[in-house]
């Protein structure tokens, strides 16, 4: 059991929330399987705890950025499918057939050093191809310009590769605008096309997923054999502005705390922080909290009006944020005392602080705000244990 009275800042992630979240999901895919991402930490939410519930809740296929994500779920004792969705440098093609790992065709060069490997140690590597359909970051052209079919083709012809699915990705499947749902339906179309093309040619494409969390929200049911959501199971979208086509009731999973150190009233006319940017008009009551841009709370987000909950009191953050500390203005409400747990992601009283938030001010996504919790926050769970 973790004391929270000992703990400067802390995120309370409630993994129970999972499995509710993860049924929002399937109302909208149908048949369609989850593919669990889990890379980053879960986001900044623990990877191996995350794969863990969502097991439980009947995920069998997880997906990492890269190779030492991959191995911590094998060290954990995940037996699941892991893919790579990311590269994995050749140096490291032993450890990739040693952990039974899936690695994703970054290339057409790239899928012929897989099978290289493949073939001089007499086995198949495990392999999904990435068709690029329009995000143009690493997959094998098809698109309208350029359509690389015959590279395709021969990646699932090579001896020394076991090709055991085919995906790609969407870039605006969040957006919807006449332009960004044009381009996303052009690249359902093209992915249903080469899978098309490809069982024309008497090849098996394997399992087929192309659905990231916001694919899911405005796309729904496509059909494919997999989806792969991230934040979703953690309860929360990129950005809950954005418009989406679903009306998902998603429970955030994730809380985030810190502790009031001091409070004190500074004279009218006195500045708060480096660069001096905030000054005093009348005498005002400031609180210092135990958290700063090293725990993962943007500078960003300095004097921009960004407010936490004490004691269901919503208070801004003035002044800059520093590495370790930052100030809030707590005047007028005097029953706030250093000791006081200070929320900035999550509930306290009636008051609920939204990540969001935190990640509109900073000029970026949840996805980025999440993830940048450093690893001196501790995570504990729903029942104040420590989160492994």
């Amino acid at each position: 059991m973790i004391e929270i009275d000992k703990q400067r800042t802390w995120a309370q992630i409630h993994y129970d929330r999972i499995a509710h979240n993860v049924k929002e999901v399937q109302k909208l895919i149908g048949n369609t399987k989850i593919m669990g991402i889990v890379k980053a930490n879960a986001y900044g939410h623990g990877a191996v705890r995350c794969t863990q519930e969502l097991k439980k809740a009947g995920i069998d296929y997880f997906a990492v950025a890269c190779l030492s994500e991959a191995q911590q779920l094998r060290q954990a004792g995940i037996e699941d499918p892991i893919l790579i969705l990311g590269y994995t440098a050749p140096a490291c093609f032993d450890e990739l057939a040693q952990g039974h790992f899936v690695q994703s065709v970054v290339s057409y060069d790239y899928a012929k050093k897989l099978n290289a490997y493949g073939l001089a140690h007499n086995m198949k590597m495990s392999v999904h191809v990435k068709a690029d359909t329009g995000m143009n970051r690493t997959g094998i052209l098809y698109e309208d310009g350029q359509k690389d079919f015959e590279q395709i083709c021969e990646v699932y012809w090579m001896k020394g590769l076991d090709v055991q699915g085919i995906f790609s990705h969407f870039p605006v499947s969040d957006d919807l605008g006449c332009d960004s749902k044009v381009f996303t339906e052009n690249q359902i179309r093209l992915f249903n096309e080469l899978v098309d093309r490809l069982k024309a040619q008497g090849i098996e494409p394997g399992l087929r997923h192309i659905q990231n969390s916001y694919g899911i929200l405005n796309y729904k049911d496509l059909g494919m054999d997999y989806c792969r959501p991230g934040l979703l199971y953690m309860g929360v979208t990129s950005d809950d502005t954005i418009e989406i086509e679903s009306n998902p009731d998603f429970i955030p999973i994730l809380e985030w705390k810190t502790k009031v150190s001091l409070v004190k009233d500074v004279p009218d006319g006195a500045t708060i922080s480096y660069g001096r940017h905030y000054t005093c008009h009348g005498t005002r009551r400031i609180a210092s909290l135990a958290i700063g841009y090293a725990d993962g709370l943007s500078r960003m987000c300095s004097n921009q009006g960004l407010n936490v909950s004490i004691r269901g009191h919503l208070v801004p953050i003035v002044g800059n944020i520093c590495m370790d500390q930052c100030m809030v203005d707590v005047t007028g409400f005097d029953d706030i005392v250093e000791g006081d747990v200070a929320t900035l992601v999550g509930k306290d009283g009636d008051q609920i602080c939204k990540v969001d938030e935190i990640s509109r001010l900073a000029k970026t996504i949840n996805n980025e705000t999440l993830s940048a919790i450093t690893s001196r926050v501790v995570r504990i769970d729903q029942n104040n244990e420590l989160a492994k």
